[in-house]
């Protein structure tokens, strides 16, 4: 059940970073979801180094982690798409 949730979270967090980050963004439903897992994991691994927290605990300093860590896993997979197919 935690794995469906945690699929759940990521793709709300991948939306959300989708929606902040400018220009447009050809992803799809797994793609969004697959950065924001990612984001999810670097922004608790970032936050859990910063705070000496478990990188595993709910709090709305996390779900803001999550979310720039989103930011900065889609800036990472844009620069090189956008080379190659205009996006």
């Amino acid at each position: 059940m935690a794995i469906i949730v945690f699929i759940a979270f990521g793709f709300v967090v991948g939306l959300i970073a989708r929606a902040i980050m400018p220009g447009r963004q050809k992803l799809g439903f797994l793609m969004t979801t697959v950065i924001g897992i990612l984001g999810s994991l670097l922004g608790g691994l970032i936050g859990s180094l910063i705070s000496g927290r478990n990188w595993a605990d709910l709090t709305p300093a996390g779900f803001l982690g999550s979310i720039i860590g989103a930011l900065c896993v889609l800036a990472a997979v844009r620069g090189p798409l956008s080379r190659h197919s205009g996006i």
